[in-house]
């Protein structure tokens, strides 16, 4: 019963408005009266930006590593965990609360605590690849331009009207469709081979599929088969193709807008801008005009639902 071991469960406390409180509050419960997957559970609540990140580096003592939260939690933690020797890493395992939950998409986890919760019971421990971009790690999406600063808008719609969830990003979405379609240029190349320009709305690189709480964006990306899938959309592009392909991402059946889009996989990725664009690292922000970025196969034990399930 006790396959996870000694298990550290990292919570933000303030995850989706109060709920990654609650969801430590259940893990304490449930593993007081019911049977579990841990030898032994600690839980440490962070309360400070980077304070996950602290947590997780210390944590070779314990076997998994549990992030409860969104996807931000989960991508502080692995910042942790990559400090730790391979041979010493504890695996990586996720109880959403967030409100895009995307890597919890990922990994087929359902996205409330008490049906995620029984999940670790039967999960599937395999070895994940991670995605860095100048010297930062990813476990599911970077982008820039468009999709970019609908990510980046979503933060600050959520905290000035509290709604959350798909329909907080459409709204983004429209907004930013609407009064942002900038173009950059970029210089970019794929696995160090001879660089081209292109000018873009948007570059999407992806470990997992989706971003923007479950839109399709990369829909056939792999988390464990050591390549990077990206996206990027061309010149022309107006507003009504724009909505279209936009919502047409939710299902992932954009990609057939050949014209506009295009769609690869690299185990490496360089892109210069002309200026610096708009740009997210799993709904976080980043600022430079380069971007290097790899993919490292395989180099993360992380936790997968062990039967395919609805996870949205």
């Amino acid at each position: 019963m006790h396959h996870l071991g000694r298990t550290l469960a990292i919570v933000n406390p303030a995850a989706q408005n109060g709920n990654g409180a609650r969801a430590a509050a259940f893990l304490k419960y449930a593993s007081a009266v019911g049977e579990t997957p841990f030898l032994e559970l600690d839980i440490r609540t962070t309360n400070a930006s980077g304070h996950a990140a602290d947590l997780a580096s210390s944590s070779v003592a314990y076997d998994t590593v549990l992030a409860v939260g969104g996807d931000g939690v989960i991508h502080e933690v692995v910042q942790g965990l990559m400090k730790i020797p391979r041979t010493q890493r504890p695996a990586l395992g996720v109880l959403p609360c967030g409100n895009g939950n995307d890597y919890a998409r990922t990994l087929g986890m359902r996205l409330s605590v008490s049906e995620a919760f029984p999940q670790l019971l039967t999960a599937v421990r395999r070895a994940a690849d991670v995605g860095m971009c100048n010297g930062e790690y990813f476990m599911q999406t970077l982008s820039f331009g468009l999709d970019a600063a609908i990510a980046l808008g979503t933060h600050e719609r959520r905290e000035r009207t509290g709604r959350q969830g798909t329909r907080l990003f459409l709204e983004e979405g429209i907004n930013q469709l609407v009064f942002h379609r900038d173009e950059y240029a970029c210089l970019f190349s794929i696995d160090e081979k001879e660089p081209r320009d292109v000018g873009v709305f948007l570059f999407a690189v992806q470990v997992g599929p989706t971003y923007g709480g479950g839109f399709k964006v990369c829909p056939d990306a792999d988390p464990c088969d050591g390549l990077l899938d990206f996206c990027f959309a061309r010149p022309p592009l107006g507003f009504a193709q724009a909505a279209k392909i936009f919502l047409k991402a939710k299902k992932g059946k954009h990609v057939g807008y050949t014209d506009t889009l295009s769609f690869g996989r690299a185990r490496s990725l360089s892109l210069v801008f002309n200026v610096p664009p708009p740009a997210q690292i799993d709904g976080e922000a980043l600022h430079a005009d380069r971007y290097d970025i790899a993919v490292l196969p395989r180099e993360l034990d992380v936790l997968f639902a062990s039967q395919e399930g609805p996870s949205s």
